[in-house]
Parts: C-alpha cells; sequence; structure tokens
C-alpha cells in the first residue's frame, strides 16, 4: 500500500501552470462525471498522480464518480492522507463499493488510517449477514459507462484482462445498473457505435440484503448464469456468478431437507454429537408428544380393538397410505411457495385441488385396500370400514399438506421447520380416530361377518 505521495513528474506528466490547475480544479468540481471517464482511460499512475494534483474537495468529486475497480487501483497509488480523506468523506455506499475490490488485509490497513466514527460505519457497511446477496457476490466487478463508444469499451475490457467473461453490465453516471452486454455483441460491433445501440435489458438483479431464498427463486425462473447486485441507491455493487448460483440452490435444498424433519439448518455431518443433540433433541420430544396424541386417539379404542385383533393388523396401513398422500401434498405446497408460484392468497385453489386429489386417489386406494382385505379377512363388514377410512384419512392428509405450511407462512414461521412434524399428528391422529371409530359404530356388523 503506498503511502508516499505520487508527483505529476514521476508519473511523466508535465507540472501544471497556475492556469491549468485553475482550470483542472473547476473541472472537476463542475464536471466528474466526464473527468471520471476521462481518468478511466488513462494508467493508473499517471491519473492517480493528476488527482492528487488537485485539491482534497475537487478530487473528491472525480473518485467517487470512478467505477470501484478504477477507484480501487487509483487508491493504491494516491498518498495516504488523501486517501483516507477520500474514504471517510465519499458516501458511505461509494466507499465500501471501493473497499470490496481490495483484499481483507489491505481493507483493514486503509480503515486503520481512518477516525474511529467513520471506520466503524464503514465496516459494518461491509459486515453483510450471513445468507444474503452481498455474501454471495464477487465484489470485483468492472461495469462499463452507458455513454461511451463500443471502441472505448474494447479499450475498458481491455484494461480488465479478466478470462471467461461473457458479459458486462452498464451503469449510468451514477453508477446505478442500466443494462448489460454481451461480449460478442461487442466483438462484431463497429467501433464507432455507442454502446448503447447494442446494450440490452437486464433480466433480473438482487439488493445487496436479498436472502438467498430470492436469489435461489431468480435462478429457477430467470434464465441466467450470472446475477448483478444492485445497493439501496440502486448502484451496480457485484455479482453472483453461476457457481455461486449453484452452491445456492445446493444449499437451500439441502437446508430444506434438514429443517423438514426437525434438523438444524446449522448442522452439518461432521459437527459434533453435543451439538447435533441440542439441535435435534428438542424437536425428537415435541414428537414424543404428538405420538403420545396419536397413542391416545388409539387408546379410546381399546376394547373395541380388543374384540376385533383384525383392527390392529390393518391401523398401519391406514397410517401409512394417509401420512404417504400428506407428505405428497406438503412437499409440492412447500415447493410453490419456495419457488413463488403460489402465495397466501391462493390457498383456495390450493386446498380445492388436494382435496380433489385426495378423494380420488382415497377411493382408488380404498378399492386396491378393499379387495386385498376382503381376501385376507373374509368380512364385508371390514372392507366396508376400512375402506371409507382411507378416503376420509387420504383427504384429511391432502388437505393438511396444503393448509399446514401456508399456516405457518401466514403466522411467519418458516414453513420447512414445523410442517412434517404437525402433518405426522394430523395423519395419525385422524387416521387411527376414522378407521377405529367407524369400525365402533359397525362393531355389530363386525360381530357378525368376522365370527
Amino acid at each position: 500500500m503506498a503511502v508516499e505521495p505520487m508527483t505529476p513528474v514521476a508519473a511523466g506528466i508535465a507540472p501544471l501552470e497556475p492556469a491549468d490547475a485553475a482550470l483542472t480544479q473547476r473541472f472537476l468540481l463542475d464536471y466528474p462525471h466526464e473527468a471520471a471517464r476521462l481518468f478511466e482511460s488513462m494508467p493508473g499512475p499517471a491519473a492517480a498522480a493528476l488527482l492528487a494534483a488537485q485539491p482534497p474537495h475537487a478530487a473528491l468529486r472525480a473518485w467517487q464518480a470512478l467505477a470501484p475497480d478504477v477507484a480501487a487501483t487509483m487508491l493504491e497509488s494516491l498518498p495516504s492522507d488523501l486517501a483516507s480523506h477520500l474514504l471517510a468523506e465519499a458516501d458511505p455506499q461509494d466507499s465500501v463499493a471501493v473497499l470490496l475490490q481490495l483484499d481483507a488485509t489491505d481493507r483493514d490497513a486503509r480503515l486503520k488510517f481512518l477516525e474511529r466514527a467513520a471506520a466503524d460505519e464503514l465496516r459494518e457497511l461491509l459486515a453483510y449477514p450471513e445468507d444474503t446477496a452481498g455474501r454471495m457476490m464477487d465484489p470485483r466487478v468492472s461495469p462499463l459507462r452507458s455513454g461511451i463508444t463500443v471502441a472505448d469499451a474494447i479499450d475498458r475490457l481491455q484494461q480488465i484482462r479478466r478470462r471467461g467473461l461473457r458479459e458486462l453490465f452498464v451503469v449510468d453516471d451514477q453508477g446505478r445498473l442500466v443494462g448489460r452486454v454481451e461480449v460478442h455483441d461487442l466483438a462484431l460491433a463497429d467501433r464507432a457505435l455507442p454502446l448503447a445501440d447494442i446494450t440490452r435489458s437486464v433480466i433480473a438483479h438482487v439488493s445487496e440484503l436479498d436472502p438467498r431464498e430470492e436469489v435461489v427463486a431468480l435462478l429457477q425462473t430467470q434464465p441466467i448464469t450470472t446475477l448483478p447486485v444492485v445497493n439501496v441507491s440502486g448502484r451496480f455493487v457485484g455479482l453472483i456468478r453461476q457457481a455461486e448460483l449453484m452452491a445456492a440452490v445446493e444449499e437451500e435444498t439441502s437446508v430444506d431437507m434438514q429443517t423438514m424433519v426437525g434438523a438444524s439448518a446449522d448442522e452439518r455431518a461432521l459437527s459434533t454429537a453435543g451439538f447435533a443433540v441440542r439441535k435435534r433433541l428438542p424437536w425428537l420430544q415435541i414428537n414424543l408428544l404428538t405420538a403420545f396424541l396419536a397413542a391416545a386417539v388409539v387408546g379410546l379404542f381399546e376394547s373395541t380393538i380388543a374384540q376385533f385383533t383384525a383392527l390392529a393388523v390393518l391401523l398401519p396401513v391406514v397410517a401409512g397410505q394417509s401420512g404417504n398422500a400428506g407428505a405428497q401434498a406438503l412437499a409440492v405446497t412447500m415447493r410453490g411457495l419456495a419457488l413463488r408460484e403460489i402465495s397466501l392468497r391462493h390457498w383456495r385453489d390450493v386446498v380445492g385441488k388436494e382435496a380433489m386429489t385426495g378423494i380420488v386417489n382415497g377411493l382408488a386406494v380404498a378399492a386396491t385396500t378393499g379387495l386385498a382385505v376382503y381376501v385376507w379377512s373374509r368380512s364385508a363388514a371390514l372392507v366396508g370400514v376400512i375402506m371409507l377410512a382411507m378416503v376420509i384419512s387420504m383427504l384429511s392428509a391432502g388437505l393438511a399438506g396444503a393448509l399446514v405450511p401456508m399456516l405457518l407462512r401466514r403466522f411467519g414461521q418458516d414453513p420447512a421447520t414445523a410442517s412434517s412434524i404437525i402433518l405426522t399428528t394430523v395423519t395419525d391422529i385422524v387416521g387411527f380416530f376414522s378407521f377405529l371409530g367407524i369400525a365402533a359404530l359397525c362393531a355389530p356388523l363386525l360381530s357378525q361377518s368376522l365370527t
């Protein structure tokens, strides 16, 4: 990190006459964006030397109009007192965009030169929360300015010298994202054309504080391989590349799989046993409580089961089928909520569809179950009991699979956390109660057919 000022003479620039210096200062103050374009076309040390020759207030106007990568490069060649002045006096969002271009060591060294209040403010802005777009993005990107020509853009691309670029993003004079340019369009276009002639609209973008779930949702609904990130002012601050996008999808999928069965989203395969116990045991205790509720329902019909032992044999059949039906409805509804295909206002449509699905599937499964039970027991009454219970339990399972995640979302809870436990409780209780309750009502008929 440079700390000694670079003079114009050392940079190969002739010293400015007083009149020229005054004119340059006026130009920087009145036309900072035009000055920034000129600085971006110059070699870094020469641009830094010219900027260092100006009063700090004039240098600030032009420096904060620079593209972040150019401003960071220039910062390395500026005197430390001027560099600190620029970082402290510029808009905090602009300073953060520049600091993000530096590695962590250089960033910390720069912040140490600032007053504590200014440094703390910048550190707070630099620390993006976990699982946000800001944490996923690559801030070391080089946008193009909207007012340049194709030739200027190609020169800028040659200065960037980065491999694997497929598209570059275009910003206005305030650094706000306005479009994108495909590299092959840039290579084939007439060099004299304005860049605006080959600029395409941005397919999608996210804010730096948007959660990872929204990033994943955009990836799954839009044909994108890179996703631009903007700050609260709409200024382009980074890019989420394809590798990060795919990693986010994998992470989000694995998190949902874990939380749906009561495991913590923070737990990993190599986490300690103590950590796993602390995260899993509360949900296991809750699940045990719900299991006792289902057992209590069975206990209500103890005398009926004692009278007709065939009911105990068939109980797992009813509970298992309703549980599977509910899990299917839950998975489809959860996916719809995660991908923003549905929202809470669609609850009637979703519940209606799952109710119809539950009835049709229930009738089909009940017919197969009834045939198997008749072959096994030769009891028409038992066949009627289990067929009716199967339809009721599968209908209730479909309704629960659709309603539980939507109700949890409605009350501000994460549907992935507790949906499966609540669903299991509902399907077990309804399945047991319907089967044993109908059997108790039909006890006289069962006595005749099973004896």
